[in-house]
């Protein structure tokens, strides 16, 4: 059965979510990546097997947090006229995401790990404000 003409919808969108709310804030992969950051802290400072399992858990689930927050900025924030301004963000990107996994964060309990993902979301967040500027 054909639906009547005045039930289509006139307009079609499509956003990163549900809704297209245009809420963009590398502040959410950066708050994950603390996160990280204490547990593998916390992690070192611990010697019980338990607390170490449920800490190696929560930092395998922050770290995909970050990843996909990174992900949303990269792939529905940042538009082409972006990446041609700012050529290295591709490759920030690829390098940020890395640290949030396997090779990363995931697989290191070294807070020296969580830095690197830090100071790779850090400079993101750089060029992601002077793009809110412009």
């Amino acid at each position: 059965m054909r639906l009547p003409s005045f039930l289509a919808p006139r307009t079609v969108v499509s956003a990163h979510c549900d809704l297209p709310c245009g809420v963009y804030d590398p502040a959410q992969a950066r708050i994950e990546a603390e996160s990280i950051k204490a547990i593998m802290e916390k992690y070192q400072a611990n010697e019980d097997p338990v607390y170490r399992t449920r800490a190696l858990i929560i930092k395998e689930q922050r770290s995909e947090l970050v990843k996909h927050h990174l992900w949303v900025l990269w792939t529905d924030y940042f538009k082409p006229p972006h990446f041609e301004k700012y050529p290295q963000l591709h490759q920030l990107f690829n390098e940020a995401t890395k640290l949030a996994g396997g090779a990363g964060t995931k697989e290191s309990v070294d807070p020296a790990t969580g830095d690197k993902l830090l100071a790779k979301i850090e400079e993101i967040s750089k060029i992601f404000w002077e793009t809110k500027k412009a």
